[in-house]
């Protein structure tokens, strides 16, 4: 019987493989798991000729994303109340305070514009704000049909119509979706995306005119308080202790209640002229996305687009502008002249144009809804 040293080193490494599973099968079942998984992680990263930087980010980051999302789902409640409690508080200020000043100061017809305008300003903001929370955006259909779609979604492993989106934070499939916005504690989709941006529109009106008619009554309480006296009176301490001098200075004659009428003064514009500014500009783009014919997500696509078709020497076109006009008309729901009156400047719980399902596509614009 001859020796094979071939056989002999076959047998060596059957051995080596054996030992080298029983202490693989010596290690702990979650040990295991957690090192499956990552070999499932990274093989993921390049499974195809369409991974690109951006897949590779979202794979890398997405601990970090479900972070924040979790987050963000968990505060939104806080964020809503916040939101109901620093207007109420502007509310309850201005009919304790400005109110009886408004009626002792102004003219007959200036009370009369100060109270309807008022009214008229909080009832819109109260209104689309409550629509804007308790409306849902819109989900896709979860049972067979016949839609459209463009794509399925990896989170749902569900068909996507057009311009629709993931939500992480709602856990779904919005359609149109814009944002989420947190203090809504709701995503801003095709059925509630009017109200958001009206509510957003009324309240910035609200916050300039707080800001603007109270800037006088702002002033003398500035100028009223005590407190405001404190670094004069220091100085003057100061002064008169280095020439040795007594220099005594009597306190304003103001009452508690007056001392409160000037900080709720104070606060209410301080509060409504940042707001007005942050969420004006907030609304600005907002009104030029509509005129775009576009949502916030769809912003970053097209850009990318445009980048894409401008290396081959093409111009991109979104297929969604249907021209300024016509995008608001059809975002407004305005079917006739009396539309700008009983759906824009008064509370109008009006669905939308379309499903959100099926969008119609023109390569010519011209008006979907003709006034």
């Amino acid at each position: 019987m001859r020796w094979c040293p071939s056989s002999m080193l076959h047998l060596c490494c059957l051995r080596s493989r054996s030992c080298t599973r029983r202490g693989r099968n010596k290690l702990p079942l979650w040990i295991r798991e957690i090192w499956a998984y990552m070999r499932v992680l990274v093989q993921s990263l390049y499974f195809n000729s369409l991974t690109d930087s951006d897949v590779v980010f979202d794979s890398v980051f997405e601990p970090v994303f479900w972070t924040v999302d979790y987050v963000t789902r968990w505060f939104g409640t806080v964020f809503v109340c916040l939101v109901v409690l620093l207007t109420s508080s502007i509310v309850v200020i201005a009919y304790i305070v400005l109110l009886p000043l408004v009626i002792n100061t102004y003219s007959p017809a200036w009370i009369a514009w100060h109270i309807c305008y008022g009214h008229w300003n909080l009832i819109m903001i109260a209104f689309h704000y409550y629509k804007a929370a308790k409306t849902s955006p819109g989900c896709p259909p979860t049972e067979k049909n016949d839609a459209p779609f463009v794509s399925v979604c990896k989170k749902c492993i569900m068909a996507k119509p057009a311009r629709t989106h993931h939500c992480g934070i709602c856990n779904r499939c919005i359609l149109k979706m814009d944002h989420h916005c947190p203090w809504l504690n709701n995503c801003v989709g095709h059925f509630n995306h009017r109200y958001f941006f009206s509510f957003c529109l009324f309240m910035t009106l609200g916050c300039v005119y707080c800001s603007i008619s109270g800037r006088n009554l702002f002033l003398d309480a500035y100028n009223a308080l005590e407190h405001l006296l404190v670094p004069i009176c220091f100085v003057i301490i100061i002064f008169s202790l280095f020439l040795k001098t007594n220099y005594q200075t009597s306190a304003p004659p103001y009452t508690f209640k007056d001392k409160m009428i000037h900080k709720s003064i104070i606060y209410m514009w301080v509060l409504t002229s940042t707001v007005g500014v942050a969420l004006g500009a907030l609304t600005i783009w907002h009104a030029v996305l509509i005129s775009r014919g576009e949502t916030s997500i769809e912003r970053h696509i097209n850009n990318k687009e445009t980048k894409r078709m401008a290396k081959w020497g093409k111009v991109y076109r979104n297929p969604f502008n249907y021209g300024r006009l016509n995008n608001w008309k059809i975002f407004l729901g305005v079917e006739k002249r009396s539309h700008w009156v009983t759906r824009v400047l008064l509370p109008s719980g009006h669905a939308p144009y379309g499903d959100g399902l099926t969008w119609d596509i023109f390569a010519v614009k011209r008006d979907l809804i003709a006034v």
